[in-house]
């Protein structure tokens, strides 16, 4: 059964990494989140906020030109993805990133309709929507996460 939350209005960064926070500590080892949103909608900065959450200390780099970062944090190894720059499902397998995806680690993608036909399903699907001031967050999951803290 999938399960869908209602939507959050994030009106700055700071509720932005508030919600990354919520958000961390419903995560789990071999978890897909997928990230939807156009250019500067706030997917990195959410990553951002979930990897500091995790532990992370230091800058967390957009991975636009790399196509993937590795974080080996405590709860898992997470592995965020910038797909925008993707070409095609060769230079998936030949990169080696289904490997990425598996029981131990957490894997963040952005831009995941540029790769769908080799990606494995996500268990939360996060998007954006930009408004004049701030943004909208939207969250589906296919397991049960207690969000209530979001709107805080």
């Amino acid at each position: 059964m999938t399960e869908t939350y209602s939507t959050q209005i994030l009106k700055d960064e700071a509720a932005t990494v508030h919600a990354a926070e919520v958000l961390a500590t419903q995560l789990k080892p071999g978890q897909v989140i997928y990230l939807h949103g156009d250019l500067g909608a706030g997917k990195t900065t959410l990553v951002r906020g979930i990897l500091h959450a995790l532990g992370h200390v230091g800058k967390v780099k957009s991975p636009t030109y790399t196509i993937v970062e590795p974080y080996i944090l405590p709860l898992a190894s997470c592995y965020h993805f910038d797909l925008y720059r993707f070409q095609d499902a060769e230079e998936w397998e030949a990169a080696g990133f289904r490997d990425y995806f598996n029981s131990n680690s957490i894997c963040l993608v952005e831009w995941p309709e540029r790769a769908e036909q080799v990606l494995p399903h996500a268990d939360i699907e996060i998007r954006f929507d930009i408004l004049p001031h701030g943004r909208v967050l939207h969250i589906t999951s296919q397991h049960p996460l207690a969000l209530e803290e979001l709107c805080q």
